[in-house]
């Protein structure tokens, strides 16, 4: 008897929910419902072709230059003064020969006086909560994981390794040396001494000429 009465208390309930959820939807507005007809659907062509005149447009005009690191050669202001003696100490430090004309030495004031600009301006970027490079190599998890140093990785010396004496002493074995650590030998076959006009054994032999001493 007890199951009875709870069943009809659940259908009970059941019913009240149903009655709630009709009446909820029944006082929606019909603007608020559109139909899935009448929601236009853009062609794939149409958008690749409009995509493809955007980043046309996107890339027809440059929004920075480089240019703009450099300093302005009608305003003297920008431009860092280099002395005649401290461009022949660079020179010299950097075991370069002097400027061979005056001329030549003025080229090189601009120039040095043009890259010490860019560094400046380089030096003035905000590099806050950037991690500084440490090196120009490849950052990726892959990379990374080619580089770690784990277990297979000296499997072939821990390989080499024996245990000797009562104390067992760690020694490793030397390793077999290589023949043809390379690969394949280009001497297989004499295939490249056969072009040598002097061969002595497995070597080239190249006559070099005698300069003429006064």
């Amino acid at each position: 008897m007890p199951s009875a009465i709870a069943l009809r208390c659940a259908r009970a309930k059941l019913f009240q929910h149903n009655c709630r959820t009709r009446q909820t939807l029944l006082r929606l507005e019909p603007q608020n419902f559109i139909p899935a007809a009448t929601i236009p659907l853009r062609q794939s062509s149409t958008s690749s072709s409009s995509d493809e005149q955007d980043i046309s447009s996107l890339l027809a005009t440059p929004t920075w230059s480089i240019k703009t690191l450099l300093p302005d050669i009608t305003d003297p202001s920008t431009t860092q003064p280099i002395s005649r003696a401290q461009l022949l100490h660079l020179l010299r430090l950097s075991a370069l020969p002097p400027p061979s004309s005056a001329q030549e030495e003025s080229s090189m004031l601009k120039t040095l006086s043009a890259q010490i600009h860019f560094v400046k301006q380089i030096q003035q970027v905000d590099t806050t909560d950037v991690t500084p490079l440490r090196s120009l190599r490849d950052e990726t998890d892959r990379a990374y994981q080619e580089r770690t140093i784990n277990i297979s990785t000296l499997k072939s010396s821990l390989e080499r390794e024996e245990f000797v004496g009562r104390n067992r002493r760690i020694f490793r074995t030397r390793a077999e040396k290589e023949k043809r650590p390379d690969g394949e030998s280009w001497e297989e076959d004499g295939a490249l001494l056969k072009s040598g006009e002097v061969v002595m054994g497995k070597y080239f032999v190249v006559r070099s000429s005698e300069a003429n001493v006064d």
